[in-house]
């Protein structure tokens, strides 16, 4: 069933998008770029994106390209003709300009078919995205040096809600909702919201963690937060984003972990993930389903390592369905909030101090990852985290899907 939100969501929505999510909680400053990005199943809320940008003073890249669901298929045909040159084909001189005429990137998700790619050889798509890391890293520079921002949001489109177990409406109902878009002021709620969440992640940092202990019925792993590391969170990078998290030494990985959500990658899914660390490294991966795909994905360089550790206070998250899609999935609350790691690229906000000035050899001492692949996959099932403290201490940050904070 066709359904659009009322023109006050998506005018809120975009508002959120433009004037809080991105300049890290801040919004764009007249004359900023924006470039925004969308499939066009997802029309409505792009129109509504750029003329807010231009509302507000700043100018537009548009980047508008054929839906999933569009009877061409254009994104699984790619895949299915590109040859080898083809898949590594990535335009150098075009990119280079496109990142350095921009200050800002909105991209709106709207999968039409969350199974575009199955039966694809996973491969192709991943050799695609490898092409173009120097792309990835041409935005990292940047946004270290405080010159770029990026935030995504999400569009409903009946492949998605299908997927849930929800028709289009209740989809939308639920994004409202995990987005406060049924209030007048929308930036408010999310600014209370990111107050507590800077609590948090003050908190942690003043603690000084060295490594945490993780344990469950469906986990027992140690994770290495590292030197010269902070937590993140709160900023508007993900609209809804409720997580805290970091990047840790990923060397200092160990133990094994059950995912009692599925991941969507690549255009399939994969569930029942089961993955075992050693020293840092994935050195048994097994899926229910899919996991040939799985196998594949940690293959590619740097994702058989931890790029980010991320859990999620129950209490700050209204989200309480699975919603099929990484974006929501990792900001689930419900009655444990959940856990999530990424394998593949870390973070380098999470660097404690300017990572501008951080060389290529620095990273790689302080255990910082480098990838091309940044694959989430959650965790919504009771934990609880120990913190080992840097002067020998432990303490208890995290239980019953809650900071232990108060």
């Amino acid at each position: 069933m066709d359904y659009t939100p009322p023109p006050e969501i998506l005018e809120r929505y975009a508002h959120l998008l433009v004037n809080y999510a991105l300049g890290k909680g801040q919004g764009i400053k007249p004359g900023d770029v924006v470039r925004v990005v969308s499939d066009d199943d997802a029309k409505p809320m792009f129109a509504e994106v750029c003329k807010t940008v231009w509302r507000s003073g700043g100018h537009v890249i548009q980047m508008l390209r054929l839906a999933d669901s569009d009877p061409s298929r254009l994104n699984r045909a790619f895949f299915e003709l590109a040859s080898d040159e083809q898949l590594d084909f990535f335009p150098s001189r075009y990119s280079r300009g496109m990142v350095d005429d921009t200050d800002h990137q909105i991209h709106i998700l709207s999968d039409g078919d969350p199974h575009i790619l199955q039966g694809i050889d996973p491969e192709k798509p991943l050799r695609s995205r490898r092409a173009y890391k120097p792309q990835m890293q041409w935005r990292d520079e940047k946004e270290n040096a405080g010159k770029f921002s990026w935030t995504m949001a999400q569009y409903a489109t009946p492949g998605m809600a299908a997927e849930a177990g929800m028709s289009v409406e209740q989809y939308w109902e639920q994004i409202i909702k995990a987005c406060f878009l049924d209030l007048e002021d929308p930036v408010a709620r999310w600014r209370e919201v990111e107050a507590q969440i800077s609590r948090f992640r003050g908190w942690l940092d003043d603690l000084r963690v060295d490594k945490v202990h993780l344990e469950g019925e469906d986990l027992d792993l140690w994770i290495k937060i590292g030197e010269k590391r902070r937590w993140l969170g709160g900023d508007g990078a993900n609209i809804p984003s409720f997580e805290v998290f970091t990047s840790p030494d990923w060397r200092g990985t160990d133990g094994w972990i059950r995912f009692s959500q599925p991941l969507y990658a690549y255009g399939s899914l994969i569930s029942g993930i089961r993955l075992e660390f050693r020293e840092g490294l994935v050195v048994n991966a097994a899926a229910d389903k899919n996991e040939r795909l799985l196998q594949t994905v940690i293959a590619s360089d740097g994702a058989d390592r931890i790029g980010e550790f991320s859990l999620t206070d129950s209490r700050l998250s209204p989200i309480d369905r699975f919603m099929a899609n990484t974006l929501f999935d990792e900001n689930a609350g419900g009655p444990f909030g959940n856990t999530h790691v990424a394998l593949g690229q870390s973070y380098q906000e999470g660097y404690d101090g300017d990572p501008s000035t951080v060389s290529d050899e620095e990273w790689a001492r302080l255990g910082f990852n480098d990838s091309s692949v940044h694959q989430d996959i959650v965790s919504t099932t009771d934990r609880t985290v120990t913190a080992v403290l840097a002067d020998g201490g432990e303490r208890v940050i995290y239980a019953g899907g809650r900071f232990t904070l108060d």
